[in-house]
């Protein structure tokens, strides 16, 4: 490939998975809120990461291996395109199978996506003289502003298309710590919070074009590539269960690694619990579904800038700062919101909460995914692959038990998990010292 062949390639790959996760990221924030008769929304959402958590252990190099990179990306999108459609008519008999294929093809789209990226971005090294590793920092720097911005166009399309033309909604409903889910569904307050089923097409509807666009995009425009390295290619192309035996074979032999699975396992619970518990417990149910879109919008901004500023501030000051940062604002914030008692008067609130949790998410998903690769260099495929088990453990657990708990129980669950974390991680940090302080006396 030539330089600016490259360059629209890696511009295709972030407009195409723009438009698929502005579908997806949007529709799984109204999931608990939207589609919470029998826990249709919550259901979903965990049958996803289950089937992810399986996925990721036997089908990514396989997919690749039999359909290239290319065509890799657009098959595994049908999933997410099945999904969307699935929400027209949600009941479990639709959203769970959906649910599973998404999972299933979620794993082989991302490895598709790092692997395509990867190799162009050796050939655009190659190309201008420039490091490899610079050049594909640069290319994921790029794509994730796409992604992150995601966030903003699919909560606005929601909040747009959801807003009434008069507010007089009254509710009796208890919100915030106090709310919970199976109260609301006896008493039958927040069906849909008051939307019209032309509007719950409306919503979807947008979404999956949306979703079908993007693997239009990738179909039509991304060029094929043949990978440099084919050796890991041809091994891919019958499934086996190598990676699920060094997945395990690296947790139980690695002290570390057991000592970072509080924090991998509170990386989901805190995302799910933004998408599912804050969404529904407070946004929907204080401020109507309608403002959902607009304080998640914040929240998506404030994640997206403080991801890219965190990453560059984090070579001059190191990771140990901003991850006491993350435990102050996500430990204080979850005080605050089990003892705060929300109401319309006080909106501001709503986004700065949003806000804050978005800032504590970006230094938890950009230094754990950095610490993971700092202290397992060697072992980067079975360590990620144990990082992606136990944080999608933590998104099916925090959705399984959504409509089982009041959400003061699921922040105090929340908090227990995080204070283990705390706990953990300092233990990481001091065995993690003390080896390079061993490795420095035995080199002098």
């Amino acid at each position: 490939m030539t330089k600016g062949q490259i360059l629209k390639n890696v511009f295709i790959t972030c407009v195409a998975f723009t438009f698929l996760f502005t579908a997806f990221n949007s529709m799984a924030n109204l999931q608990t809120s939207l589609n919470k008769e029998k826990g249709v929304g919550a259901w979903s959402m965990a049958t996803i990461y289950i089937s992810l958590i399986l996925s990721c252990m036997f089908l990514p190099k396989f997919v690749i291996a039999q359909f290239g990179c290319k065509w890799a990306i657009p098959i595994s999108m049908l999933g997410y395109i099945l999904f969307m459609g699935s929400n027209m008519y949600a009941v479990i008999a639709t959203m769970v199978p959906a649910s599973i294929i998404l999972g299933i093809g979620a794993a082989p789209l991302w490895s598709a996506q790092c692997t395509y990226f990867t190799q162009v971005g050796v050939w655009y090294a190659k190309i201008t003289n420039r490091n490899k590793d610079a050049v594909i920092n640069m290319f994921f720097g790029y794509f994730f502003l796409f992604f992150q911005s995601s966030q903003i166009w699919g909560n606005l399309i929601s909040s747009l298309v959801f807003t009434p033309e008069n507010d007089n909604s009254t509710s009796d409903q208890l919100c915030g710590a106090d709310f919970c889910p199976g109260d609301a569904e006896a008493e039958n307050i927040t069906d849909n919070f008051g939307q019209t089923s032309e509007k719950v097409y409306t919503v979807c509807g947008i979404y999956l074009g949306s979703a079908v666009l993007a693997a239009i995009i990738i179909s039509l425009f991304l060029d094929p590539i043949t990978l440099d390295n084919d050796s890991g290619v041809e091994q891919g192309r019958k499934l086996s269960p190598k990676l699920l035996v060094a997945t395990f074979k690296h947790l139980f032999t690695s002290p570390t690694q057991m000592l970072l699975i509080p924090i991998t396992v509170y990386s989901g619970i805190e995302q799910a619990f933004i998408q599912g518990d804050f969404t529904q417990s407070y946004i929907s149910c204080t401020l109507g579904i309608w403002n959902l879109g607009y304080v998640m919008m914040c929240y998506g901004v404030v994640d997206a800038i403080c991801s890219i500023l965190f990453g560059r501030l984090v070579q001059y000051i190191g990771h140990i700062p901003f991850f006491v940062l993350a435990f102050l604002i996500h430990g204080g914030l979850q005080v605050f919101l089990l003892l705060w008692n929300p109401s319309k008067d006080q909106e501001i609130l709503f986004y700065v909460f949003a806000g804050l949790w978005g800032m504590g998410d970006a230094v938890i998903q950009t230094q754990l995914n950095a610490l993971y690769g700092n202290i397992f260099s060697n072992e980067a495929e079975a360590a990620f692959a144990n990082y992606r088990l136990w944080e999608s453990a933590g998104f099916c657990a925090t959705y399984l038990y959504n409509d089982l708990y009041c959400t003061s129980t699921k922040l105090h669950i929340g908090m227990t998990i995080l204070a283990l974390s705390v706990v953990c991680y300092t233990a990481v940090e001091v065995i993690t010292w003390r080896s390079r302080r061993n490795r420095a006396e035995i080199s002098t």
